[in-house]
């Protein structure tokens, strides 16, 4: 019996913001399934490196990227970098890259709410655009998939310039499948509900514990429920799936509120 094929084999995959909890489970996700990963981060360089080495010692290829992605000409270079470590080929980009502080609307600052912006939203427009010209000149066109929220569509207190950030997300992922679409590139989006990391219970135990009783599955996300939901936008499995926002909350909006 022949040995089951793995979802992204022969895929080359940048993962911006790798060097957090969710980017690393993304990044994780896409070397198990056989792709080669280029883990870009900004300043948690150590983190990053600790996963390319883990999928290293796995016996995958994984390398390691800087830039700011408030800078386009920064994007465009951790684009072509990626691709040229992928031997020409970049298939697979996952917009995973992104800030989310704590600001009152009243009290924000067109400074704070622009820095929110640059990140979020500028740098997927840039990382995009820029892979969208490599992967339209390779044959099988590629894939891109933007990190979203559900805050796209349920904005929480204090986070207006995120919310707003990644109700723009989802939809430059639908604009860009129309347009990037004859390209040979499809574009989807993913949004995750919350998503457990190290202290999380520790430093908002009340939030944590209304989100256990509002989710009908009971629990926080993991960053591989995220990882899982790019592996299968970025597989074959999704060949006619563009333009979607893909949810993964563990049912949490599917509750009524009122």
């Amino acid at each position: 019996m022949n040995p089951p094929t793995r979802l992204l084999d022969g895929q080359v995959a940048l993962v911006t913001g790798a060097g957090g909890g969710i980017g690393r489970g993304i990044a994780r996700r896409f070397a198990e399934e056989g792709a080669a990963v280029a883990l870009h981060c900004r300043t948690a360089v150590a983190a990053a490196r600790q996963v390319a080495e883990r999928i290293r010692d796995g016996g995958g290829a994984a390398t390691v990227l800087r830039a700011d992605l408030t800078d386009e000409d920064a994007c465009r270079r951790v684009v072509a970098e990626a691709a040229e470590w992928g031997g020409g080929r970049l298939t697979a980009l996952v917009n995973n890259a992104g800030v989310q502080p704590l600001r009152e609307l009243p009290g924000m600052t067109a400074t704070e709410w622009r820095t929110v912006l640059d990140t979020n939203l500028t740098g997927v427009f840039a990382c995009t655009q820029a892979a969208a010209e490599v992967m339209r000149a390779q044959e099988g066109g590629g894939t891109v998939t933007h990190i979203a929220s559900i805050e796209a569509g349920a904005p929480a207190p204090a986070h207006a310039h995120y919310s707003a950030s990644k109700a723009a997300v989802v939809m430059h992922a639908r604009s860009a499948a129309l347009e990037y679409g004859p390209w040979g590139v499809r574009v989807n989006s993913v949004s995750p509900g919350l998503v457990d990391r190290e202290g999380l219970a520790e430093s908002w135990p009340e939030g944590v514990r209304r989100w256990r009783r509002a989710t009908p599955t009971g629990r926080l996300g993991r960053p591989e429920d995220v990882g899982d939901a790019c592996v299968f936008l970025a597989s074959r499995l999704a060949s006619w799936v563009t333009g979607h926002d893909l949810v993964v909350d563990g049912g949490v909006t599917a509750r009524p509120s009122w």
